[in-house]
């Protein structure tokens, strides 16, 4: 699966992995808001690899949680999800907006194919000092360099170069900085 290469979702073992992070995910999102070294405590325990100073607000949803990487200085809003088929990982001072999704499983466009629940996965990589706005979504097999803001809505379906303002569906590179 982190090889890129076609693996079975309905593998005993994913299964098993995806069921115990959901119970650790579920744990998160129940903790009162003040709560915050407990939070932070089990969000270190979900995620692969985070920087010292990182919040991510409730509600949180990911499927392994341990592909996840983040650097320092990592903001998550509301309803930020992460399919983490493949690795994701996200630099430093990065801050994501509400509603944000990041994919990284593929599927088959074949509908007979699809029923085989056959699937891959391509990681997303997104640089230092980026800005999510609200409600975008990230493909697989994207890579977002540094310095980049993504515009609210805009759905990201290919690579975007650092230092660069893009938005849009499919979301395009509107100014260079």
């Amino acid at each position: 699966m982190l090889a890129g290469q076609v693996y079975s979702a309905v593998d005993r073992q994913l299964l098993a992995e995806l069921g115990q992070t959901r119970n650790l995910v579920h744990r998160y999102n129940s903790l009162a808001p003040w709560r915050e070294r407990r939070r932070d405590a089990l969000l270190r325990r979900i995620l692969g690899k985070t920087g010292e100073q990182i919040h991510i607000n409730q509600p949180f949803r990911c499927d392994y949680g341990k592909h996840i990487e983040v650097g320092e200085r990592f903001f998550a809003n509301f309803n930020f999800t992460v399919l983490d088929e493949a690795y994701v990982r996200i630099g430093d001072d990065c801050f994501i907006g509400p509603n944000v999704s990041i994919y990284t499983a593929c599927h088959s466009t074949d509908p007979e194919e699809r029923q085989t629940r056959q699937e891959w996965a391509l990681p997303v990589t997104i640089g230092n000092r980026v800005w999510l706005g609200g409600g975008v979504t990230i493909l697989p097999g994207v890579t977002i360099g540094d310095n980049v803001t993504i515009g609210a809505g805009s759905v990201v379906v290919k690579d975007i170069p650092s230092n660069t303002v893009a938005v849009g569906n499919p979301c395009k590179v509107i100014k260079r900085l």
